[in-house]
């Protein structure tokens, strides 16, 4: 297999495997721990979960930027 089309298929990979861990970890504190539900009063705890998960999520996005930008381009035109 072409070196670029490996590296094209490692990154489709990485990145759903990063995305999916992220979710998982948000699924196991918010639903399993209770902390995306804000039933009766709200708790530290409830702002924290919601601080950290959009933060990991500015830097999923950013990591995965970062990782599309450095696989190769498979253009027609060029040489």
């Amino acid at each position: 297999m072409e070196p670029e089309v490996k590296k094209f298929l490692a990154t489709i990979v990485q990145t759903l495997s990063m995305t999916v861990l992220w979710m998982l970890i948000n699924m196991v504190f918010g639903i399993k721990m209770g902390l995306l539900f804000l039933d009766g009063e709200i708790t530290i705890w409830h702002g924290v979960y919601y601080l950290c998960m959009v933060a990991s999520f500015i830097w999923l996005v950013m990591y995965i930027r970062k990782k599309w930008k450095e696989v190769p381009s498979f253009d027609v035109d060029q040489p």
